[in-house]
């Protein structure tokens, strides 16, 4: 008998918790910062012999996604199964509260028996449970050959040379990439596919060249540790599974929610014996949607536990699959100093984003990126003016509402069709499946930060905030509704005045900011410039917040920044940060508050809002000062 039907048997009639011999072991190996650029991928010009041999023993998975374009809130979707904007893992660089019932998924897996480790990276954006707690080991030197003789593992091994940061210092690129031999090395002029929202320019190709490099590193330690399985005598007795935690780490890719930053290469291979109905067969390739809070729910499945009801992925391989996805959907949130609330739906063909936050530039101003050589190339080609009409597009200072790319004819997504009618249709079903997947999930992203700060110190976790509040359902569905009604015209003004008398402050602060956001047809009301002046002393500093911004934009100024000037030492620290970018974003307008924003680089433990604040600084005085 198939060892994994025997063992599928032995787990239904033991209530999943027995130990058996006959169970797989798992090894995860999880780079980051890298898109498809594999061998087994088609890329002419990647070097990647280790992973193509394994692609070529398992399953390739093509359409393969994390729900973000950046490390933390993704790896905190694969450890819960949960989407990040569900539980408050949305922020880069944030520490939610769980809920009690939420675990970490190999905590079940140690619960029924394996051996859990997991090798330098966590980033979960959670303090508990603890590490201790997930993991049998966790740290730099955890290994699953610890485990007990005869103990099935389960082992993810992280490596972190493929990091942006891996392009940008040279230091760390020279060490990651010391192990490549002459013949491994990359020409830069050689390469044929620099994106077009690119300048090309040799220093441009050296950033392409380091990553191509890398990855060639990252296939040489995949080697080692496949070897190693191999001398231990356990490799037809484990099920290797690559994956990356989002794509390159480059502008327009990292941190975006396009194919570039969230399309991942994702190979599985599972030995004969474990395979189910015909899984994982040699050389096989997959079109199959599938996202990273899919990965746990699947690792669950493979050896025979039960998924938990709330989980929100899906198993995508073992026995008794549930069906297969339609869409994946993604979401992008504060990204380091900056706030930009973007989501998306895609399907096999089309993907629909949503900018909810569309008076923002795409290249917002991070301390991070700005580092970059290649982002340093991108603001030489716009003060010099030589751009062109694809990297003019992204380089403007807005962006549309929608966005909406056919993936077959625009495999980069510069076309937008969003106003094409031809796709009215195909646009009309994915608007609306985002907006209900953000119904059924949740989405705490539309909570400015502030308001979670402030809700979740009365609440059990985060995850809660939306759902304690009277009706969570009904609460949900018109935040949803008021965020997209912020960014949709002038025909949302009435519903967004309407909302500024609404009992709960993030409707209020939806309408606030709405309002700003068309101040100039907002401006000839004086009724709405007098709500939003009442809305000043709102008793939640969002809502003022938004309130103050709002009557800049419409020339209302006097009142409004000084309200913003004491926000800048209020006692939240996400409100200060708002208020923070609020004035960096006036410009001119907050000349005179300038005291306020100096006064906000003192004493300051918020890292975040000194960024923003010195570059506020730095923007009305002329100079060039350097921020943590």
């Amino acid at each position: 008998m198939n060892k994994a039907y025997l063992f599928l048997l032995l787990t239904l009639v033991s209530n999943s918790s027995v130990l058996s011999d006959d169970r797989p072991n798992i090894l995860w190996l999880s780079a980051e910062d890298i898109s498809t650029h594999l061998g087994c991928y088609g890329d002419p010009h990647a070097i990647t012999p280790n992973l193509d041999q394994l692609a070529s023993e398992g399953t390739r998975y093509t359409h393969a996604f994390t729900t973000a374009g950046v490390c933390a809130p993704c790896r905190s979707t694969i450890i819960t199964g949960m989407y990040q904007n569900s539980i408050g893992t949305h922020h880069m660089r944030c520490n939610a509260t769980l809920p009690t019932w939420l675990k970490p998924f190999p905590i079940y897996l140690k619960e029924s028996g394996y051996y859990c480790t997991n090798r330098s990276k966590t980033d979960y954006q959670f303090s508990k449970p603890k590490k201790t707690e997930i993991w049998d080991e966790c740290g730099g030197k955890a290994d699953w050959k610890n485990r007990k003789q005869g103990q099935p593992f389960f082992s993810v091994v992280n490596f972190t040379g493929c990091h942006e940061s891996g392009i940008s210092s040279q230091d760390k690129y020279t060490k990651v990439s010391s192990v490549l031999s002459p013949e491994q090395r990359q020409d830069s002029d050689a390469f044929t596919n620099i994106p077009p929202y690119y300048p090309d320019t040799p220093v441009v190709r050296e950033d392409w060249k380091r990553n191509y490099e890398n990855i060639t590193a990252m296939d040489h330690w995949a080697g080692e540790l496949i070897q190693e399985l191999k001398d231990r005598g356990e490799y037809e007795n484990t099920i290797i599974i690559f994956w990356s935690d989002h794509g390159v780490g480059l502008p327009r890719a990292k941190r975006w929610l396009y194919d570039s930053g969230t399309r991942i290469p994702f190979i599985a291979r599972i030995p004969e014996a474990f395979s189910v109905d015909q899984q994982g067969v040699p050389g096989s390739v997959t079109d199959e949607l599938i996202d990273s809070t899919d990965f746990g729910p699947t690792v669950l499945n493979l050896v025979g536990l039960p998924i938990p009801k709330y989980i929100q992925g899906r198993a995508f391989l073992g026995a008794n699959l549930s069906p297969a996805r339609k869409y994946i959907y993604g979401a992008r949130d504060r990204m380091d100093e900056r706030y930009d609330i973007i989501r998306t739906v895609r399907d096999q063909r089309y993907r629909y984003i949503r900018n909810f936050e569309p008076l923002k530039p795409y290249y917002q101003y991070m301390n991070t990126p700005e580092k970059g050589a290649t982002m340093k190339e991108i603001r030489k080609a716009e003060q010099s003016g030589e751009m062109s009409k694809v990297m003019e597009k992204f380089s403007s200072d807005r962006k549309p509402v929608e966005e909406f790319y056919d993936l077959e004819a625009d495999p980069h997504e510069i076309n937008n069709l969003a106003n094409n009618p031809v796709h009215a249709k195909k646009l009309a079903e994915l608007k609306k499946e985002l907006a209900d997947w953000q119904f059924r999930v949740g989405d705490i992203g539309l909570l400015p930060e502030s308001e979670i700060e402030r809700r979740v110190s009365e609440s059990d976790s985060t995850y809660s905030i939306l759902r304690e509040t009277g009706d969570g359902s009904e609460l949900i569905g018109e935040l949803v509704e008021i965020a997209t009604n912020a960014s949709d015209g002038v025909k949302a003004i009435p519903a967004l005045v309407n909302s500024l008398n609404h009992e709960d402050p993030a409707i209020r602060y939806w309408g606030a900011t709405g309002l700003g956001n068309f101040a100039d047809d907002a401006k000839l009301d004086n009724t709405i410039k007098s709500r939003l002046t009442d809305l000043l002393a709102d008793p939640t500093p969002a809502v003022r917040i938004a309130a103050g911004r709002g009557l800049c934009r419409m020339g209302e100024t006097e009142n409004a920044l000084s309200l913003l000037g004491k926000e800048l030492s209020g006692d939240l620290e996400w409100a200060r940060l708002e208020a923070a970018i609020a004035l960096d974003n006036l410009d001119e307008v907050a000349r005179p508050v300038l005291r306020e924003l100096k006064g906000a680089l003192k004493d300051q433990p918020n890292k975040y809002i000194i960024r923003v604040a010195n570059r506020a600084v730095n923007d009305l005085e002329g100079t060039e000062n350097k921020v943590p």
